[in-house]
């Protein structure tokens, strides 16, 4: 119950925020600028968390990963409460209850269908059963948010080019970012032997990239087309990602470079896909706009961890190779971890053989995976470019489609 707590509670708390600041400033350029820096926050925060919890988890229990946040809390409640402005919502908004656990539905539906798929035991029917359930679940949601008055999404947003590309960038950035993240940190420590402290630390160039980038970019946002930041902070995200590939075997220098130019990139296409959102929005919509991105965020996080952690094992078990004459659990081909702990009770022979047959397996999945995410960025930008070069042309002939 208090896990569930915490998720509605963190859920509840970017919408709020953006929706505070949309109708606080008025003036465009304040308005990019304040975006830009809760967007370099965003992301920001969203890098520093690993290496928060590997500094609490080296020195202290772990439910201090939960505790510190209390303080946090309350002194953000304190301020809220004395520095924002008081705004009359409408009170005539219903929750629709019936639309939540449609919605839910469809995600669980979809995300367990494509993990049994990947499993190396998975049942090919229960995958074929969750991904009708999820997909019927959705067109139903999407269905019943159309025909309402009082929808809990309201799609017709979305009829507005540069807020659905701005949707597009969250869901994709946090994707990419959440997806790397995790294969990052496994990979430093399960094969390089770090401890989480010092994979969180390793990959710090991440945030503070994020961090310098985001204010940056919403300092100039009212002069360039936010479509064609998008583009461009894609482009750079999908080059970092491609640096770090090709540099994972070579040194930490290229690495760390290649991180950073992801976490400028991430950091650059939030704050655009924020600015998008809550700017090309109605005013008296920002609390629907901001929780639609919160949905683009948390559908991004929750199925690039999901889908680029199926993966991962899939490509892993298609390469795993039990070396002849080791005898070992068939969960050896699940994952790295499993591997690592049958080779302990092997002789060290045998042990050795096993970890460098589970370390090649989870190299392969590794380039495969992180070359995905590569091109998957690459072509995201392309996109975008050719959706605001066609931005441009529609508005130069008066009508933007």
């Amino acid at each position: 119950m208090s896990r569930i707590l915490l998720a509605v509670g963190a859920s509840m708390m970017m919408p709020a925020t953006l929706s505070i600041i949309r109708v606080t400033f008025t003036n465009e350029r304040e308005l990019a600028l304040a975006i830009g820096i809760w967007g370099s926050i965003a992301s920001g925060g969203a890098g520093l968390g690993p290496i928060v919890g590997g500094l609490l988890l080296q020195h202290f229990w772990w439910g201090s990963v939960f505790l510190i946040n209390l303080p946090i809390a309350i002194l953000a409640f304190v301020f809220a409460l004395k520095m924002i402005p008081k705004h009359q919502g409408d009170a005539s908004k219903k929750w629709d209850f019936t639309s939540s656990i449609q919605i839910m539905i469809a995600m669980v539906g979809i995300i367990y269908s494509i993990k049994e798929f990947t499993r190396r035991e998975g049942s090919l029917t229960l995958a074929s059963i969750a991904a009708i359930i999820g997909v019927l679940s959705l067109i139903i949601f999407i269905r019943r948010q159309n025909n309402s008055t009082n929808p809990l999404l309201d799609l017709s947003l979305f009829k507005i080019p540069r807020f659905s590309t701005g949707f597009i960038t969250a869901l994709v950035g946090l994707f990419a970012q959440m997806g790397v993240q995790y294969m990052v940190t496994q990979r430093l420590q399960l094969v390089e032997g770090m401890s989480p402290l010092q994979a969180g630390l390793f990959t710090l160039s991440i945030p503070v990239a994020a961090l310098i980038a985001g204010p940056i970019v919403g300092s100039i946002m009212h002069r360039v087309d936010v479509v064609y930041i998008k583009s461009l902070s894609l482009l750079i995200a999908g080059l970092g990602i491609g640096i770090y590939l090709m540099q994972f075997n070579a040194g930490f220098t290229g690495q760390i470079l290649g991180l950073a130019l992801l976490g400028a990139g991430l950091g650059a296409g939030m704050t655009a896909a924020s600015h998008s959102i809550m700017s090309y929005a109605p005013p008296h919509k920002a609390g629907m706009a901001a929780s639609i991105e919160e949905v683009g965020y948390e559908l991004g996080g929750a199925s690039g961890i999901a889908i680029i952690g199926s993966m991962s094992t899939l490509v892993y078990t298609l390469a795993m190779r039990i070396p002849e004459g080791i005898n070992v659990p068939a969960n050896v081909k699940d994952s790295l971890d499993e591997a690592l702990l049958a080779a302990e009770s092997l002789p060290t022979e045998s042990a050795e053989s096993l970890k460098l047959a589970a370390f090649a397996a989870f190299d392969q999945s590794f380039f495969v995976v992180i070359a995905g995410l590569t091109l998957f960025l690459l072509v995201a930008a392309l996109i975008m470019s050719w959706v605001a070069l066609r931005l441009k042309r529609s508005k130069r002939n008066g009508v933007e489609t």
